[in-house]
């Protein structure tokens, strides 16, 4: 019975692959069922769940970028889906198949809680799983498909084929968060054409889709050595190639347009179109505010009046409060201030920018609601508190001793179930990247203007989602400009141009995330550090004592190092400076013009030199010993 339980739990319950004759040519759905995650009957909150979330696919015409995911209900009966159309399908074909993929996957997969489906000859694949997939890359379960033809000369072929999908790799893992989709085709001989196609879901970082797509690739000789033609079909990636044209020419995403300084934020341009397209633009633009406005009363109602026992925090835009809809779905309001003067339609066109940035690392905008002078926007609902609760929080708090220039930690033994070094440096880096998506990969550009630790809500699976982004825009602030008379923001994570000269720009964000990881290192909040009869500010108190990079984390229960001569404090910094510590690599030099870029930023790696995190944390509960953190960053 314990082989039989074992092959059941990693059984891959069925693979079809259903052949429908239409005119000339062939589609084909292949569906993956897995029991790996259970099973759900037709009368569980898993089903209702899903067929909710399958529901609406329908009316998501915000599917604008052949790429979305989105959930529905509470753990442990939370349903989530990604949903992905090849590059060059246009979006209202993308949305068709879609629609028809809700339909098809549960004929072939009707009781599992994860499935997975590719749709009319590849055009679309969906997926959903009761764990969380988004922004994480899966290669199983696979398929691997053939042209029964072979080539003529199978050498030349070869040759050319690997130079090919390995061109195509690269140019598809270097695009954005949009659209990560490659197509090109080559000459293997006189007589033959090589067309390709590599594709990962946007959601995946640029090394996740290489290595998606690389063991993709490396399966081509076993599946379709010497034939014409052949794909590779992954949950996070998928390739194909043939001897016949099979993609059309890629859509064109409206793009961003230059602007005149990193600090300013435009929305897309408009591409010259037809009065049909305009018009079905236009359509779907309105479909898509009539899906995201939502009835005040209703709010009301799920927030209990907007209740104190409801209300989650008071930010600097309104107040937030937990709310829970009619059919169970929990959600996030926050009851912005009436202190703007912009018009309904203007705070909906911003609302409609702000709803499609879609990034694993960012609370996602639900929608919003209009009665009188009230305006609401409704989030999803992050179960675990903020950033600040865990590394503020009473009794919870780091200890940190810093000798001359050495960062010396000593680890809190009853954090060691929350944030373990491991833990920190994926929230690090986890906020990074969702910071570098509303920089650069998102089709708008956001400066955030107020990134600090209770702005970074952690998800049940403790994954950082940055708060409040956008607001500059949704309360009619001068986003759009370089300099603004309205400072808003947390001093101590303000940068000193924006504090002191309302001057801006995404380097202010990276001042503000350089902050932010001292205070995640140490457990120390940027101001009230009391060293002797001092009170300083955490990064006067660091400046001129963190170490030179070096890349690398030891502990002991004892002393193993000397003490270091003082680096230059920061009022002493300069740009001719040679003496450049890790403080610059952080974000937080005081200087704009030697303060990195995010593309620096996010390289802050903290190496564990393969010491296992467990039993470092478990060491520290052993006698009066504290374990001695000597902690590097390289920047």
């Amino acid at each position: 019975m314990a082989d039989l339980s074992c092959i059941h739990l990693f059984f891959l319950c069925c693979l079809f692959l259903k052949f429908i004759p239409q005119g000339n040519a062939s589609m084909f759905h292949t569906a993956f069922c897995d029991n790996k995650e259970g099973n759900y009957t037709a009368n569980s909150t898993y089903n209702t769940n899903l067929n909710t979330l399958l529901s609406s696919l329908s009316s998501h015409t915000e599917i604008n970028y052949g790429f979305y995911n989105f959930s529905y209900g509470q753990n442990p009966d939370k349903v989530n889906a990604i949903g992905l159309c090849r590059g060059d399908v246009e979006p209202h074909e993308c949305r068709s198949c879609l629609n028809d993929s809700r339909v098809t996957i549960k004929q072939f997969c009707p009781n599992q809680k994860k499935a997975l489906l590719w749709l009319n000859t590849s055009k679309c694949m969906l997926r959903y799983s009761p764990r969380s997939i988004f922004g994480i890359m899966e290669i199983e379960p696979s398929q691997s498909l053939m042209n029964i033809n072979n080539v003529t000369e199978p050498d030349k072929f070869s040759q050319a084929l690997a130079n090919l999908m390995r061109n195509l790799k690269g140019v598809a893992a270097s695009g954005d968060s949009r659209r990560k989709y490659a197509t090109d085709n080559v000459t293997a001989s006189s007589f033959q054409t090589i067309y390709g196609m590599a594709e990962c879901t946007p959601d995946l970082s640029e090394k996740d889709c290489n290595d998606c797509l690389d063991g993709a690739i490396s399966k081509i000789p076993t599946c379709c050595q010497d034939k014409i033609g052949g794909r590779v079909l992954r949950p996070s990636c998928n390739i194909r190639f043939e001897s016949a044209s099979f993609y059309e020419n890629t859509p064109i995403l409206n793009p961003d347009v230059p602007p005149p300084s990193p600090a300013v934020a435009i929305p897309p341009s408009i591409n010259s179109t037809s009065p049909k397209v305009k018009q079905h633009e236009d359509d779907d633009e309105i479909e898509i505010a009539q899906s995201l406005q939502f009835n005040f009363d209703t709010i009301r109602v799920a927030t209990e009046d907007f209740s104190d026992s409801n209300k989650l925090g008071q930010g600097g835009f309104g107040a937030v409060y937990r709310g829970r809809l009619s059919d169970g779905q929990m959600i996030a309001v926050k009851r912005l201030s009436r202190e703007s003067s912009q018009g309904d339609t203007e705070f909906k066109n911003e609302v409609l920018l702000v709803a499609k940035l879609q990034h694993r690392n960012l609370v996602r905008l639900l929608g919003f609601c209009l009665e009188g002078k009230e305006r609401l926007l409704i989030y999803e609902y992050v179960p675990n508190k903020s950033l600040d609760y865990f590394i503020f929080g009473s009794g919870q708090r780091l200890n940190i001793h810093i000798p001359l220039k050495l960062m010396a930690v000593y680890a809190d033994p009853t954090k060691k179930a929350q944030l373990n070094w491991e833990m920190r440096y994926k929230i690090i880096t986890g906020v990074a990247r969702g910071l570098l998506y509303l920089h650069e990969d998102s089709h708008l550009r956001i400066i955030h203007r107020d990134l600090k630790a209770s702005n970074i809500l952690l998800n049940e699976e403790m994954n950082p989602k940055i708060a409040d982004f956008g607001m500059a825009r949704l309360v009619l602030m001068d986003q759009t400009q370089a300099n603004t008379n309205r400072i808003v923001g947390t001093y101590g994570y303000m940068a000193p141009e924006y504090a002191m000269h309302g001057q801006f720009s995404m380097k202010s964000d990276v001042f503000s995330f350089g902050v932010l990881v001292l205070e995640i290192i140490s457990g120390h909040k940027n101001s009230g550090i009391r060293h002797g009869e001092n009170v300083e500010d955490l990064l006067s108190f660091i400046g001129g004592r963190v170490l030179t990079p070096s890349c690398s984390i030891r502990y002991e229960n004892y002393s193993f190092y000397e003490p270091t001569p003082m680096l230059y404090p920061p009022s002493t910094l300069n740009t001719s400076s040679t003496n450049s510590t890790s403080s610059q690599g952080l974000g937080w030099n005081r200087v704009r013009t030697t303060r990195p870029t995010l593309h620096l930023g996010i390289k802050v790696e903290i190496t564990l030199d393969d010491l296992n995190p467990a039993t470092v944390w478990e060491t520290t509960t052993k006698g009066d010993t504290n374990v001695k953190w000597h902690l590097r960053i390289d920047p």
